[in-house]
């Protein structure tokens, strides 16, 4: 660990942030922890899937 990090520590220490930041970040973690999960045991639609769907067609 360098002393940039260090400092960076010591700031949030002393400055830790609000508890409506503490919130949001939790809150975002959540969607996306709820994301993975319906996208691992459901599965995606049909539209957002990346294989071919067919020959490929040149114009």
């Amino acid at each position: 660990m360098n002393l940039h990090w260090l400092m960076r520590m010591r700031r949030w220490a002393q400055n830790p942030p609000s508890w409506k930041m503490v919130k949001f970040v939790f809150a975002i973690i959540a969607i996306c922890a709820a994301l993975f999960s319906v996208e691992r045991y459901v599965g995606l639609p049909e539209w957002m899937n990346a294989a071919p769907r067919g020959p490929m067609r040149l114009p």
